[in-house]
């Protein structure tokens, strides 16, 4: 199957390289572009993607804007956010939106490639290194402790287990094999973390956990 994908940039240098990059694997389709955040929700009606590609920083509506709004479409696309990282410390808030995880711009081509399969596949795409990262700058910054453990509260013991590796960066493949179970059985398990807690993905199942630490 191919995945068809959205990139949502102001720079056309950008636009035009990232195009010309993912077109060269047989099953990512670039089925269209927007230039800034207004764009979004019309380019995605016509294009139908699988997975946007989101700059944060564009001149009129900003990325992170334009991702809480899409993600709150019924079947809305997965979304990866484009950041320098160092400097867009606001990426956590388009996470907890519902993005599926972000991309450093100066990636190589074969890892954003596979990010845009993983993602669309429902599979967060952070590297545990760049997670890391980012459990530092949750700690610092999220006043939401006492929230998160009241939250993973309403989960059982094995759903905890799943939630926890789920933070480290395990597929669910590595999570079977740490817990003596089948991957069935996992996704199964992640299944009942999203409805219990109404998220919408891995990315924010790591966050809770972490902001509940």
């Amino acid at each position: 199957m191919t995945t068809k994908v959205l990139l949502v940039d102001d720079d056309a240098l950008v636009r035009a390289g990232l195009t010309m990059m993912l077109d060269a694997f047989d099953d990512i389709d670039v089925v269209g572009a927007a230039t800034d955040g207004t764009e979004v929700a019309a380019a995605v009606n016509t294009h139908r993607p699988d997975v946007v590609l989101m700059d944060i920083r564009m001149p009129g509506l900003d990325g992170l804007s334009a991702t809480e709004s899409l993600r709150r479409r019924p079947g809305a696309p997965q979304v990866i956010v484009l950041t320098t990282f160092d400097t867009d410390e606001h990426v956590l808030r388009a996470l907890r939106a519902g993005a599926g995880g972000f991309l450093l711009k100066h990636t190589p081509p074969r890892e954003i490639a596979d990010a845009v399969r993983r993602v669309a596949a429902g599979e967060p795409m952070m590297s545990p290194e760049v997670l890391r990262k980012m459990i530092g700058m949750v700690s610092g910054a999220d006043p939401g402790r006492d929230r998160a453990r009241t939250a993973l509260e309403r989960l059982s013991p094995g759903e905890i287990d799943v939630a926890r590796l789920i933070a480290q960066g395990r597929t669910n493949q590595e999570i079977a094999t740490e817990l003596l179970m089948s991957t069935a059985t996992v996704k199964a398990y992640v299944s009942r973390i999203f409805t219990k807690l109404s998220l919408t993905n891995r990315v924010q199942i790591a966050l809770l956990v972490h902001d509940a630490r």
